[in-house]
């Protein structure tokens, strides 16, 4: 469940929800740790997003990155006051491209790894109680 929801918080095409369902489904592994291990996998996964766009400041300026040190510096005050919360989204479908903005804007990663993990914690935690809640409509 680990590697599976750390490679889904990457920009690799990897869904999670089926394996965590199918093994909340299967009944042998612990709730709570089910949860635990995929919200670590796929908060971690995001470092590498996070990471990736930590590093974008080198081309800063070149036909790659095509934005003057000015602008950046910019955008990252603002982004610093009001776009942080965006990383409560990291769970959503454009939340990869959600986690690598937040190191391209220099997210402390303190704040990073805070509103990330509460974000995935919490798309575990639903997605664990709906699909509970498939069992009892089926049952």
């Amino acid at each position: 469940m680990f590697v599976a929801a750390f490679a889904a918080a990457t920009f690799l095409p990897f869904p999670s929800e089926v394996l965590f369902a199918g093994l909340q489904l299967g009944g042998e592994t612990s709730l709570f740790a089910l949860i635990l291990v995929a919200s670590i996998g796929n908060t971690l996964g995001s470092f590498v997003n996070y990471a990736i766009g930590w590093q974008v400041d080198r081309f800063t300026g070149t036909r790659w990155f095509p934005i003057t040190h000015a602008q950046l510096e910019r955008a990252q005050v603002w982004y610093a006051k009001y776009g942080v919360w965006t990383l409560l989204l990291s769970w959503a479908p454009l939340g990869d491209a959600i986690t690598l903005v937040a190191g391209v804007m220099r997210t402390p990663w303190w704040l990073f790894l805070l509103l990330v993990a509460f974000a995935k914690t919490a798309r575990y935690v639903v997605m664990a109680a709906l699909t509970a809640g498939v069992i009892a409509g089926i049952g």
